[in-house]
């Protein structure tokens, strides 16, 4: 059997709250989505977004690197070209 938990609720400014046993280790500041249903009300944690990578302190670290050329792929010919005017072919 699941261990039960009793909590109050009280008056917070103009909303009310419901204070959470620290027992259960939530974290400060972590959110949580209260679903009600049929029964009573669900309450799970929250989707965090995806992180993102900031790249950009990344550009320039390795000026000299070149992509290895790839078998299945076809450059353009403007690449091609424009890669010889640069003389880098």
């Amino acid at each position: 059997m699941a261990k039960e938990y009793r909590a109050k609720v009280f008056k917070s400014g103009n909303s009310l709250a419901l204070r959470i046993p620290k027992c259960l280790g939530l974290e400060e500041g972590s959110e949580m989505v209260l679903r009600e249903m049929r029964q009573g009300f669900v309450l799970e944690p929250a989707e965090q977004p995806k992180r993102k990578i900031d790249i950009s302190g990344f550009a320039g670290k390795a000026p000299g690197i070149r992509l290895a050329p790839r078998e299945d792929f076809e450059e353009r010919p403007s690449a091609i070209a424009a890669r010889k005017a640069a003389g880098l072919a």
